[in-house]
């Protein structure tokens, strides 16, 4: 089978499997918002957001700096493999282990607080899943995470549907968590055996030589842990006047971010397609090629996350009164400003992931100081003030400046400028959309579903009548490979 034919199946497995996978975690998010309410819902992203803090930090970077390592000519990738899987569980036990004794010294309720060492586990299994999905995506055998990820929320939906209808609380919801990631371990390593046999390794000098790799994405993940999850995390515990209380604005707002969450897998998704591939187009000094490719994957996040957060702006607290109940109404409004948020991901997260293709990470570092640095600032004088929405307005500047940031480096090693081409037609095509909407609003359309199919038809005929991303196009990037 021709490369070009497998990437475009790989992606096509992908779309699919990924539409899936969304679908049932949308459900999963509306049986818990429903289950726990405001409060509990505020307590259980509490949770979540203090382990990520743990479950970042461990990763060392390790994660995108394993695909670079088993990519290399004459690598013995069975030794590769069971170093960095030995390393990933060292820090993963390390630094998860810290999580139940570190939140001890937090002023949250002791249901957060047992919640944490639940949880843990489920933290420990996504870190060694990282490892392992390396494997598939050098083979081009994204369909095995597919199906592991599918398989995943499966169980974590049956297991969230026996809490409610057993009203098991939060604690149930936990363990269903820690299941479904265990189940996603267990298949990704089951798969993993017919390409390479994994053992674990502790050769010390073979550890050295990885963290000299990964060092400087492990620092970068952390900054960006700071900015990307400190809003939540000081949501929790900083006091200032609230009517329904702190951890229910968390849960107001986690809501929110669930769907950011959802919608981001969609640019790492893609990043993570054409990232060896820009890698390889660089290593063979063919910039020609690179700037194509990376061009295109611009504008295809462009032609992507435009229309979503416009048209979110219209839709917002329907969206979330069908995925987390009507006492998540309030929601809507922060969804429409964290929206912006999201569109700055996609647009920045190929430079990004650029920037590992070139192997420059070292030279993003500085920027990731200094939007953490200024992020936190802002996060302390802000949330006291704006709550809510002064945690969600920083979060757009951080994640805008550090879009501008890769950019600016990627400028630098490449001289490369994008072409805004498809930016202005895409900015057309969301104007003829959300003139459809407000058309549908005039006369009273209020069903959710119908608008947004609607609207997403005039999007894509508006696309199509524009030249934007034609079929030869697309065709032509996966052709790249």
């Amino acid at each position: 089978m021709r490369l070009s034919t497998k990437v475009a199946i790989n992606t096509l497995v992908q779309i699919i499997s990924k539409g899936l996978a969304t679908v049932l975690g949308l459900a999963a998010v509306a049986i818990i918002t429903r289950e726990l309410g405001q409060n509990g819902f505020g307590e259980y992203t509490t949770i979540i957001t203090f382990l990520s803090f743990f479950g970042i930090v461990a990763d060392l970077g390790l994660t995108l700096v394993t695909i670079q390592i088993i990519s290399q000519p004459e690598i013995n990738q069975e030794k590769a493999l069971g170093n960095l899987l030995a390393l990933r569980l060292v820090s993963a036990v390390f630094f998860l282990g810290l999580a139940p004794i570190a939140v001890l010294f937090f002023p949250y309720a002791a249901e957060v607080k047992t919640g944490v060492a639940i949880t843990s586990f489920s933290f420990l299994f996504i870190a060694l899943n990282q490892i392992l999905v390396a494997i598939f995506q050098k083979n081009l055998r994204m369909d095995k995470v597919s199906i592991a990820e599918v398989a995943s929320r499966l169980v974590l939906l049956f297991g969230i549907i026996i809490t409610a209808r057993n009203d098991y609380g939060l604690n149930g919801i936990l363990v269903a968590t820690v299941a479904s990631s265990l189940v996603s371990f267990l298949l990704h390593f089951f798969f993993s055996r017919r390409f390479a046999r994994i053992r674990l390794q502790f050769d010390m000098d073979y550890w050295k030589m990885i963290i000299k790799k990964s060092w400087p994405l492990a620092i970068t993940i952390a900054l960006n842990l700071i900015y990307l999850k400190s809003d939540t995390l000081f949501l929790s515990f900083i006091p200032r006047p609230s009517e329904i209380g702190i951890i229910a604005e968390v849960g107001i707002y986690g809501a929110a971010y669930k769907v950011i969450d959802v919608l981001i897998t969609i640019p790492f998704m893609f990043a993570g397609i054409v990232l060896p591939i820009l890698a390889k187009r660089w290593a063979e000094n063919n910039k020609k090629s690179f700037f194509s490719i990376l061009q295109k994957s611009f504008d295809a996040m462009i032609a992507v996350a435009l229309p979503i957060a416009v048209g979110t702006q219209f839709v917002a607290v329907d969206v979330m009164r069908v995925i987390a109940g009507p006492e998540f109404s309030d929601s809507g409004p922060i969804l429409r400003v964290l929206i912006w948020a999201g569109t700055a991901i996609f647009l920045g997260n190929m430079f990004a992931h650029a920037i590992i293709a070139l192997e420059k990470q070292k030279e993003i570092i500085k920027a990731y100081v200094f939007v953490a640095v200024s992020s936190l600032v802002g996060y302390l004088v802000f949330i006291p003030l704006f709550s809510y929405y002064g945690a969600a307005w920083i979060t757009i500047y951080s994640e805008f400046a550090i879009a501008l940031a890769s950019y600016l480096v990627i400028w630098k090693n490449t001289r490369f400028r994008p072409d805004f081409t498809v930016l202005f037609k895409t900015l057309i095509a969301c104007a003829i959309m959300s003139t459809s909407i407000l058309f549908l609003k005039k006369f009273q359309v209020n069903d959710l579903v119908l608008t947004i199919a609607i609207a997403a038809t005039v999007y894509a005929f508006s696309l199509y009548s524009l030249k934007v991303l034609t079929r030869k196009e697309v065709m032509e990037l996966l052709n790249k490979a």
